[in-house]
């Protein structure tokens, strides 16, 4: 991890520094950092590293292949958005996907905001956080290995707070977009190595393909979908004031309500933007958790609530993993899930359904 580490803070503190004496001035700023990590993702698209649409990402060389589709549902436009981002930080072992859904009049633009600015703010703040934290002390007797797995992830634990907490404090204060009927949840993973960091905003959800001991294919949940009715959830709604109940013809929908008005039933206990009802109990908090990869883990699947509301986590898996040509696994289970819709749901407006399948191994039949 030290090489990591030192590589990125000398390549991120001389692009800060060329762009501080373009500008005529000291570099160190946190504006040159972020102005460092911006043109990071320039060059990302630029060299067709950095996916934002339907279709695949796989580097030269990389072990990590993504599939990526996004469908847009009967309500509307497409309010779902994705990113896939190989190289993350122009580093060869980083890997950054997220996948956004909005809500609201103003959430396809508050999606949008949120996939633009959480990979540079990461990467900012976690540079940031990189020149602040020591290195776990080699001469020390302990294990040296958990104790740097437990680092890594505390790192981004933190970079990943002072993210989310930086864009909806500035969501807030857009002057182009409205979010204060609207928002967007957030699911991303980083994938370091062989460690991936998960941070869940809202109740899109994340979840593992790995192999069992008899060699069958078994999910494993990664992300609680954090939906009102979560007794953690419905405790910090209520003591704020916020109401959480259903509609008469939605049973088992439990939504977000203001104390005094019928507004504006969100379906989620997080999420960016919705600042009507951040007084309330509503917030933007991610649970950040990490899983060590082994060689059992084959695949995971990130996908907003239109796949989960009518997929279990059994179904995707094995969606996923007997799709012949992985290019084209993410099309094929959202367009399960859409079957899955029109038979299960009949009569209800399709949700937009959005996924990301991310193999961690080459594909057994590469060169």
């Amino acid at each position: 991890m030290g090489n990591l580490t030192g590589l990125l803070s000398s390549m991120f503190n001389g692009l800060a520094k060329s762009i501080a004496i373009k500008k005529g001035r000291s570099s160190g700023s946190c504006g040159d950092s972020r102005e460092a990590a911006e043109a990071m993702a320039k060059e990302a698209k630029r060299r067709d590293l950095m996916l934002c649409s339907s279709g695949t990402v796989n580097a030269g060389g990389s072990n990590n292949f993504a599939s990526v589709f996004s469908r847009r549902g009967q309500k509307g436009i497409n309010q779902d958005c994705c990113l896939v981002w190989e190289e993350f930080g122009c580093q060869e072992d980083l890997m950054f996907c997220g996948i956004f859904d909005g809500h609201g009049p103003w959430g396809h633009f508050v999606a949008k905001r949120v996939r633009e600015a959480m990979p540079p703010s990461l990467l900012c703040n976690w540079q940031e956080t990189l020149t602040q934290t020591s290195s776990p002390d080699p001469h020390v007797d302990i294990d040296i290995e958990a104790e740097k797995e437990q680092h890594i992830f505390d790192m981004w634990k933190h970079s990943y707070l002072k993210t989310c907490a930086a864009i909806d404090r500035e969501l807030e204060q857009h002057r182009k977009i409205n979010s204060f009927y609207s928002g967007t949840t957030a699911l991303s993973i980083v994938r370091q190595g062989e460690v991936i960091v998960i941070a869940n905003v809202g109740d899109s959800r994340a979840v593992l393909g790995t192999t069992s001991e008899d060699g069958s294919l078994v999910p494993v949940q990664l992300t609680v979908d954090f939906k009102p009715n979560l007794p953690q959830e419905a405790e910090r709604i209520t003591q704020c004031q916020g109401r959480v109940f259903c509609l008469e013809d939605e049973p088992g929908v439990h939504r977000v309500w203001l104390p005094h008005e019928e507004t504006p039933g969100l379906a989620m206990s997080r999420a960016f933007g919705d600042h009507c009802v951040k007084e309330y109990g509503l917030i933007s908090v991610p649970e950040v958790t990490h899983r060590n990869l082994t060689a059992s883990d084959q695949f995971v699947v990130l996908a907003t609530d239109g796949v989960w509301d009518v997929i279990s986590n059994e179904e995707a898996v094995d969606i996923v993993n007997s799709t012949a040509d992985r290019a084209k696994s993410a099309k094929r289970l959202v367009e399960r899930a859409v079957f899955a819709w029109k038979r299960k749901r009949r009569g209800i407006a399709i949700d937009d359904i959005s996924a990301i399948c991310l193999f961690f191994h080459s594909s057994p039949s590469s060169p």
